[in-house]
């Protein structure tokens, strides 16, 4: 595959995944009723599942033996289980208490954590434009927290821990395929979230048939749920660059806030248009830098004939 092909698939799957991670809140809907951190067990235990049975459809388990021998790998990638636990956390608790707005606003701002994630740990430096738009989105939520009066956890916990999660996932070997790190991620986070369904449980019964069958089919098929756009995501990290991801990855919280505005009809007074509008601005500003700075690369000269 040439590298002008292999751009294309990996966009093809980043637009996947981000559209698909957009539908989610649509499908959470399905399960409401049911305890969030109960939930996110159930979607743990599933996930695993579902993992286990493409390993084993796809005969990778020398992949993933090969994978799991690396020390430097197993670990980010346990450390990226937790990561994507974090975010799953804040993401199905914050759908399921009508949150579906500060969700979007999380990965709304994922692109600025990124920009700060790389300047803390790549060693990477600021460009007058990245602090303008740094700076505008911390004004956006400021204004949102100053309107509420509370700190909007649930968004920021979102886009803090996508924001490690994918920078862990770009400092992965080339050695690790998509499946392989997914199914690595999901067993590392699993005790983690069976301790969590566990306290739940403990604290107010099993509450999964609350919503009835329905319900009950939606949790188990939320391994699928979770597995597809990772897979997705990953297979794109591997094949565009943190540029490309960077516009796609906009779709998402695109798709989300239509949704909890529009069909939730989530409150969205003056003030939190202001504040989703300072956040939107700073995007703006992210994406000219960007094709400013891709558009300043010097192309490669035409090899000899």
């Amino acid at each position: 595959m040439g590298e002008r092909e292999r751009t294309r698939a990996g966009i093809g799957y980043a637009v996947f995944a981000y559209a698909f991670w957009g539908v989610v809140p649509v499908y959470v809907q399905l399960m409401r009723g049911i305890d969030g951190f109960e939930l996110i067990g159930w979607r743990l235990v599933a996930s695993v599942v579902v993992a286990v049975a493409l390993v084993t459809i796809t005969r990778g388990w020398a992949r993933l033996a090969a994978v799991a021998r690396s020390r430097r790998d197993l670990g980010l990638l346990s450390l990226a289980g937790l990561t994507v636990l974090a975010n799953w956390t804040a993401f199905v608790v914050g759908i399921l208490s009508d949150k579906v707005l500060e969700t979007s606003l999380g990965y709304f701002l994922n692109p600025l954590v990124s920009v700060v994630l790389a300047v803390l740990f790549l060693g990477e430096r600021l460009r007058p434009l990245q602090w303008v738009a740094v700076a505008v989105g911390a004004v956006g939520v400021l204004v949102m927290v100053v309107a509420y009066g509370e700190v909007p956890w649930v968004g920021l916990t979102v886009a803090v821990s996508f924001g490690c999660y994918g920078l862990i996932k770009k400092r992965l070997s080339g050695e690790v395929d998509a499946l392989s790190g997914f199914t690595i991620e999901t067993v590392a986070a699993l005790p983690a979230a069976l301790v969590m369904m566990g306290v739940a449980i403990a604290l107010g019964g099993v509450t999964l048939g609350a919503n009835g069958a329905v319900g009950v089919w939606a949790t188990a098929g939320f391994g699928l749920v979770t597995a597809v756009p990772l897979l997705a995501f990953a297979a794109a990290a591997r094949r565009v660059s943190l540029t490309a991801l960077a516009f796609t990855q906009y779709l998402a919280p695109i798709i989300s806030f239509l949704f909890g505005a529009f069909v939730m009809h989530e409150p969205m007074p003056l003030e939190r248009w202001i504040g989703f509008g300072l956040v939107w601005a700073s995007l703006v500003l992210v994406s000219i830098d960007l094709l400013r700075r891709r558009m300043r690369r010097p192309r490669p000269e035409p090899a000899a004939a």
